[in-house]
């Protein structure tokens, strides 16, 4: 009774715990989707990597928007989880209107009518879209689209120009096989712009300042962190411990000595001394004499010893083999007293390429 209760305190607990860890964790982050950083189908570090093998000034940006100075640029934006109809806030909109370029990838749109995956023309090549979505309205210029509306489309505002498109993955890692996107998103960020800059800020990557400041004390950090799971975890352990008074669970297992194998053991010793006694030829003579039996079975010849001859010229007219393999391995021309350990495993892969060499009927027999 006792140790079945035992048993029910430490499966109630395994299970608490396994529920509170599934209910706790913390889902997978979409910030690494679109990060020039990220290896993953979804990043776009295949592409940044493309941009500079052209040598355009592009660089990334590990700061707010707020803070964005540059002037006669490009400002690149992907997956900012921006509406359609949501509106540019003031920063945005005065820095566009100076007569700068912003391109935002991954702006939510309307879900057409249009397959999922559509080949777009465009000058740089065909351009493959992974996206029904699409505007359908004319108050914005479609620079990529079909009969269902545009992908990509752009917005005069100011002196600068805003660029948008429906999908995220324009240029992802994914597509770097296809002949046109990322030519495609090259062309777009590269109009009338001195520099590129990627937003890294968005996908959690900040200067080392700024997340010195953004850090705070000890206590804003702790309480961002995931502890609600470890201290109810380790209540349920301490519960259990102190049910079981702190005891193990079950009865103590006994040692069990180890299966000792005569025969391996003695082969093992014998091996040894004759190594120490540089006593190779033995080894030779007495494992040829055992394969030279073996062969002559397997070539249905028995097990007694015959004639050298014999044995070759069986073994050229089952195997089809030259009689030199064969004779190479039975009569080395090697110094036995004086063999080297590779010299012997030579020999033994020889052995071995032989048995290979074997009618299949008789070495299935063997």
């Amino acid at each position: 009774m006792r140790r079945n209760r035992r048993i029910w305190i430490v499966a109630i607990a395994l299970g608490a715990i396994v529920l509170l860890t599934l209910v706790f964790a913390p889902g997978s982050s979409p910030l690494g989707s679109g990060s020039t950083f990220s290896r993953a189908p979804s990043g776009y570090g295949a592409w940044y990597a493309y941009m500079q093998q052209q040598g355009v000034p592009i660089q990334r940006w590990q700061r707010s928007f707020n803070a964005f100075t540059e002037q006669g640029v490009t400002f690149l934006q992907i997956n900012p989880e921006l509406e359609l109809a949501r509106s540019l806030d003031k920063s945005e909109q005065r820095w566009i209107e100076q007569g700068n370029t912003l391109v935002q990838l991954g702006v939510s749109a309307p879900v057409t009518e249009a397959p999922f995956r559509t080949d777009q023309s465009s000058q740089q090549g065909t351009v493959t879209i992974d996206t029904a979505r699409r505007r359908s309205d004319t108050l914005a210029q479609s620079l990529l689209g079909d009969r269902f509306g545009a992908v990509v489309w752009q917005e005069t505002i100011g002196k600068g120009r805003l660029i948008q498109a429906s999908t995220l993955h324009l240029a992802a890692n994914a597509y770097q096989d296809e002949p046109g996107n990322f030519a495609f998103l090259a062309q777009l960020v590269k109009q009338n712009s001195r520099a590129i800059w990627v937003d890294e800020y968005l996908h959690g990557y900040k200067d080392a300042t700024v997340a010195t400041e953004e850090e705070g004390n000890l206590v804003g950090y702790l309480a961002k962190t995931p502890l609600v799971p470890v201290l109810i975890q380790a209540g349920v352990i301490l519960l259990v411990l102190v049910w079981a008074q702190n005891r193990r669970f079950g009865s103590p297992a006994p040692l069990v000595a180890p299966t000792i194998d005569n025969s391996e053991a003695y082969i093992q010793a014998l091996a040894s001394v004759l190594q120490k006694a540089g006593r190779s030829e033995f080894v030779l003579n007495e494992v040829g004499k055992e394969e030279q039996r073996q062969i002559q079975q397997a070539l249905g010849l028995g097990g007694s010893t015959i004639d050298t001859d014999a044995l070759l010229q069986a073994w050229t007219q089952q195997t089809g083999r030259p009689a030199s393999e064969l004779q190479a391995v039975l009569q080395p021309k090697i110094d036995k007293r004086r063999m080297r350990d590779a010299e012997l495993t030579a020999w033994l892969e020889q052995v071995r390429s032989l048995h290979q060499q074997l009618p299949q009927r008789n070495q299935a027999k063997r």
